[in-house]
C-alpha cells in the first residue's frame, strides 16, 4: 500500500535518493533534478513537494510542483509539474499516478488554473495534459511543453520556471 503525503524535514535526503535514481538513466537528463528540489526548498518556492511512502515507510517517489510565470507575470495561478520520480524498482507500479494525481487534487484545492510541464506527452496525456502550441519555452520542442488548464483556458505566452531551474542548469557542466 502507498501513502501521499507531504514531505517532511527528515525525508530530503531519500527524496534526494529517490530522484537521484529515477533519473540516473534518462538520457535527456543532466542529473540536475535533485538539486532543483533542493534550490526550490531553500527559496521556499515548492507549493508542493509529495512523497509516495510504501508500508515500510519508506520513499519511494516525490513530486515537486512550483510557481510558474507567463510573460513574466507571476500572478497567473499556474504551476510548474516537477521534477516526478519514482525510485526504479517500483516504477510501472502505479505510483507516479499516485503522485500526479495527489498533486492535481492539492492544485485545485488551492485555486490553481493549470500546470505546465516540459515531458513525455505518451505518459503525461493519460492525465489530460496536452501539448500546448500557445505556450513557449525557450530551446524545448513544442511537443513536450504540456499544460492542463484545471479552468479550461490554457494561456498564452513565454513560460518560465523558478529561477532554480537555470541557476543549476547553468552550474552544471556539459
Amino acid at each position: 500500500m502507498i501513502t501521499i503525503r507531504d514531505e517532511r524535514p527528515s525525508d530530503v535526503t531519500a527524496i534526494r535518493a529517490v530522484t537521484t535514481a529515477a533519473f540516473a538513466d534518462v538520457p535527456q537528463s543532466r542529473q540536475t533534478e535533485a538539486a532543483i528540489i533542493d534550490v526550490l526548498r531553500t527559496a521556499g518556492a515548492l507549493t508542493l513537494s509529495l512523497v509516495a511512502v510504501d508500508a515500510d515507510d519508506e520513499i519511494v517517489g516525490h513530486v515537486a510542483v512550483s510557481p510558474v510565470t507567463i510573460d513574466g507575470a507571476a500572478d497567473v495561478d499556474w504551476y510548474g509539474g516537477g521534477p516526478l520520480s519514482v525510485r526504479p524498482s517500483r516504477q510501472r507500479d502505479g505510483i507516479g499516478t499516485a503522485l500526479v494525481g495527489a498533486a492535481f487534487e492539492r492544485l485545485r484545492d488551492i485555486g490553481a488554473r493549470g500546470c505546465v510541464l516540459v515531458g513525455d506527452p505518451d505518459y503525461y496525456r493519460r492525465f489530460g495534459f496536452t501539448s500546448a502550441s500557445s505556450l513557449v519555452m525557450p530551446g524545448v520542442p513544442p511537443e513536450n511543453v504540456l499544460a492542463l488548464a484545471l479552468d479550461d483556458e490554457v494561456p498564452a505566452g513565454m513560460v518560465a520556471f523558478h529561477p532554480a531551474f537555470a541557476a543549476v542548469e547553468d552550474d552544471t557542466p556539459e
